[in-house]
């Protein structure tokens, strides 16, 4: 039984030192750009990623001072699913709340949500920077769509998302710590 968890543990401590530090660092900068330029942080993710994205907005807003919002507000992923589908919801929102100097940050375990690369594909257009997280396959959709496209090299879901969390949390905290 003990040996099932030392494997665990192993597996996401595999997962969460994969990321090159140096891509952590330059996203830390393309934040600190946006907090200069008053724009805002737009964290998007399903399930569990929503989860992260709404943790990552509060901590990147309340301790870090940096404008940071999320799109889990039901009544808008409804009202919004109604009208242009579930595909387009992340899309037409960032029509609705993005602007000029903003970032947008996606997370999808899979890099295959519908919704996630439709939204991808709009920060493109409208010429924002963009982060994205994804997991499973290394042929995943939304891992090049991205300024930034950090993977993890897992198809468990706990695996990608604590590796997501940690990421998206270890910026936050060297942000703070360096007193951007």
């Amino acid at each position: 039984m003990s040996k099932y968890f030392s494997n665990y543990f192993n597996r996401i401590d595999y997962a969460t030192q994969s990321v090159k530090h140096t891509e952590l660092v330059l996203i830390s900068k393309m934040i600190l750009k946006v907090k200069t330029s008053k724009g805002k942080i737009i964290i998007v993710g399903n399930g569990g990623s929503a989860a992260i994205a709404s943790h990552a907005a509060i901590d990147f807003t309340k301790a870090a001072n940096i404008e940071a919002v999320t799109f889990n507000e039901s009544s808008l992923l409804t009202c919004f699913s109604n009208d242009y589908g579930y595909e387009y919801w992340v899309e037409k929102a960032l029509d609705f709340y993005a602007k000029k100097n903003d970032m947008a940050i996606l997370i999808s375990s899979s890099g295959e949500s519908d919704n996630i690369i439709n939204g991808a594909q709009k920060v493109k257009k409208m010429g924002l920077s963009l982060v994205t997280l994804s997991g499973f396959s290394a042929e995943n959709r939304l891992r090049n769509m991205g300024d930034v496209n950090l993977w993890v090299d897992s198809t468990q879901y706990n695996t990608v998302e604590i590796a997501h969390q940690t990421w998206i949390l270890s910026i936050i905290d060297y942000l703070i710590d360096n007193k951007f």
